[in-house]
């Protein structure tokens, strides 16, 4: 196999991985399923579909680790902010 190849193979596995993750959420949705935990279950596979979309589709994984970062702390301060504001509605 040349390095076509292997990146088209890894980004459709990729790309399965984030249609599995989509699923399972759109079924916790759908079973109306809900809480603390639920919701931090579901920010954190927001956040790994994130981490794998930085990575992977936005070519992030061959630069320098400035933007890395950058991205992952983004990423993580939406996800926090999220649960942030669920959490100040539960009270």
């Amino acid at each position: 196999m040349n390095t076509t190849t292997n990146h088209s193979t890894a980004a459709t596995r990729i790309w399965l991985v984030l249609v599995v993750l989509t699923v399972l959420t759109w079924a916790v949705g759908e079973s109306h399923l809900g809480g603390p935990a639920i919701v931090a279950l579901v920010l954190a596979t927001a956040f790994v579909k994130g981490q794998l979309v930085i990575e992977a589709f936005m070519g992030l994984r061959q630069v320098r680790a400035l933007w890395r970062i950058i991205m992952f702390a983004y990423l993580l301060l939406v996800c926090a902010l999220i649960g942030l504001g669920y959490a100040v509605g539960l009270h």
